[in-house]
């Protein structure tokens, strides 16, 4: 009889537990960089780079006191890509900031805030009003 079995698939699908999969290690390191991020009120967003993005740019752009911010977040002792490398190496020499941030070296994204409070730019948007 059909009737049972597609009962069970029913009951499955409605278990959250079901649809919803668990954090991965990197997405949890991704929240707990963007608490930081919003407790210090420091605007950021998750670039797409499917379609027509841009491949190899970091996870996380911010801008804090009119320093540009690139954060690439990995688990454990995963590390950057060569195109990751090289993104951040191309956001450096366009005078941005970028890190590689995992789970044990997260209070380096507060430092990198920090500083770009103290020494960012004070004087508001270039153009615009303070």
């Amino acid at each position: 009889m059909l009737v049972r079995p597609l009962q069970k698939m029913f009951d499955i699908a409605k278990n959250d537990s079901y649809r919803r999969p668990m954090a991965t290690p990197e997405k949890k390191v991704k929240d707990k960089i963007v608490k930081v991020l919003k407790d210090q009120g420091v605007y950021y967003f998750f670039p797409a780079t499917h379609g027509y993005g841009r491949s190899g740019v970091p996870d996380i752009i911010c801008c804090c006191n009119g320093v540009f911010i690139g954060i690439e977040c990995k688990a454990g002792v995963n590390k950057p890509t060569a195109l990751q490398e090289k993104e951040m190496r191309d956001i450096r020499n366009a005078g941005g900031i970028t890190k590689v941030i995992n789970e044990d070296n997260i209070v380096e994204v507060l430092e990198v805030i920090t500083y770009a409070q103290e020494y960012g730019n004070s004087h508001g948007s270039y153009g615009e009003p303070s």
